[in-house]
C-alpha cells in the first residue's frame, strides 16, 4: 500500500470516529476520552505518511494543540463548553495546518449556532423549561467532516 492511499485511509478513519463522537454526544451529552485518544493518537502516523518534518511541521501541530487546549480548557472553566468537546478539538487540531483548523473552528461556530437554535425552537415547541445542553461534539465533528471533505475531495494532495 502506498503513502497516499494510507493517507486516505486515515482520514476515512477520523471521520468514523467523528462520527462516532456526534452520535455519542447527541445520545449522551459525553465524548469518551478512548475515543479522543484514538484521535489524537492517528495523528503522528498521518504525520509521518504525509512526510512532514520534525521541525517545524511536526513541532508546530503539537504546538497548535496546546494553543487549542489552552483556549477552550479556559471555556470549559467558565462553563461555556464541555471537557470532551475541549478534548475533541485537541485532538482535531493534531490533523490540521494551523490555516485549515482555523476553517474548521469558524464552520464550528456557525453548525454550533444552527444547532443551538435548533434546540431553542424545539424547546419552545415542546414548551418546556430549564437551560438547552447543546451537544456541541455533534458541530465539532460536522466541522470536522466537511474540512476532511475539503482536503481530500478536492485534490490529490494532503495539506502539507
Amino acid at each position: 500500500m502506498d503513502n497516499e492511499t494510507f493517507i486516505y485511509l486515515l482520514w476515512g478513519g477520523l471521520a468514523i470516529a467523528l462520527i462516532v463522537a456526534a452520535v455519542t454526544d447527541l445520545k449522551s451529552r459525553h465524548i469518551s476520552n478512548w475515543l479522543n485518544l484514538v484521535i489524537a493518537l492517528g495523528a503522528p502516523l498521518y504525520w509521518i505518511f504525509s512526510g512532514m518534518a520534525f521541525w517545524p511541521d511536526m513541532i508546530g501541530q503539537i504546538g497548535l494543540a496546546a494553543i487549542i487546549f489552552t483556549i477552550f480548557a479556559g471555556m470549559f472553566a467558565i462553563g461555556a463548553m464541555g471537557g470532551g468537546d475541549v478534548k475533541l478539538l485537541t485532538a482535531m487540531a493534531l490533523w490540521m495546518h494551523w490555516l485549515t483548523f482555523l476553517e474548521l473552528l469558524v464552520i464550528m461556530s456557525i453548525a454550533g449556532g444552527l444547532l443551538t437554535l435548533l434546540m431553542m425552537i424545539g424547546r419552545q415547541i415542546r414548551k418546556t423549561e430549564g437551560a438547552i445542553k447543546v451537544p456541541y461534539g455533534v458541530a465539532i465533528a460536522f466541522s470536522g467532516l466537511w474540512t476532511i471533505w475539503g482536503i481530500t475531495g478536492h485534490s490529490s494532495q494532503t495539506i502539507f
